[in-house]
């Protein structure tokens, strides 16, 4: 009884040097189940509704040449799912970000 209390106590704190036959074992077990578990323990089983899809929030970023300053929303609306090839992209919010010198380096688009 006494040395099962010990191989369990063993196991469980890892008392084991690499060259022994049960550092051996374990690397066994370990490929074993990274090799022979199923895929579907691993897949994140919650998907996103259409409904929650359609409400995420998205950022991208496009460069200074690809939208001009003066454009209106819908333009910029046209513009960005032309880029984006996203024909149902909703603009929510667009931020200019600037260097010092006030010119612009980019553009932070978020879309739904």
């Amino acid at each position: 009884m006494g040395f099962i209390l010990r191989f369990i106590k063993n196991c469980f704190l890892w008392t084991y040097a690499r060259n022994t036959w049960q550092w051996d074992v374990l690397c066994v077990v370990i490929l074993v189940f990274i090799f022979l578990s199923p895929k579907s323990w691993f897949v994140n089983s919650k998907r996103p509704t259409n409904s929650e899809h359609q409400n995420a929030v998205s950022t991208v970023v496009l460069g200074p040449e690809s939208l001009a300053a003066e454009m209106d929303q819908g333009q910029l609306e046209q513009r960005v799912r032309a880029i984006l090839g996203r024909p149902d992209a909703q603009i929510d919010k667009v931020r200019p970000v600037r260097d010092e010198a006030g010119k612009t380096l980019r553009y932070e688009v978020d879309i739904r």
